[in-house]
């Protein structure tokens, strides 16, 4: 009897530390959701010159490098659904739309030097589903 008793106390303790191991890891993934998003909607709906997003470029590309993220025969990162973060350029001057793979492929310099001073605003934040990580950033030229 005293033996049944204590397996299955045993067995009800181990449980009880499974399920608090899970909800710690999903608090933890959830804080790290938070902290990423944080760093990238910070620039919704703000002005940010042309070297402040050639930074933020810069830092996109390392996350995706970071995280092992694909990329397709134009050089340009796939969508993991996960953690990849993709940057978009909306050109005023030009009409057209540039993805952050052609900036830095350019010389992020060559940009820095032509728009250092150009001010972009970030008009739109995208989600991966699985995660709810942020996956994509568009930035507008503003006309000046």
């Amino acid at each position: 009897m005293k033996q049944t008793l204590f397996i299955l106390l045993a067995i009800f303790f181990i449980i009880i530390c499974i399920v608090c191991i899970v909800i710690i890891n999903f608090n933890n993934q959830k804080v790290q959701v938070i902290k990423w998003n944080k760093e990238y909607e910070y620039y919704l709906d703000k002005q940010v010159s042309g070297t402040e997003l050639a930074s933020l470029i810069n830092k996109a590309i390392d996350q995706n490098e970071k995280n092992s993220v694909n990329k397709n025969e134009k050089g340009y990162y796939i969508d993991n659904g996960e953690n990849s973060i993709k940057i978009d350029l909306k050109m005023a001057t030009i009409d057209k739309t540039y993805p952050m793979e052609e900036i830095y492929n350019n010389k992020i310099i060559n940009f820095v030097k032509n728009f250092n001073l150009i001010q972009f605003k970030c008009t739109s934040v995208e989600y991966h589903k699985k995660t709810g990580k942020v996956s994509k950033l568009i930035f507008e030229e503003l006309e000046t």
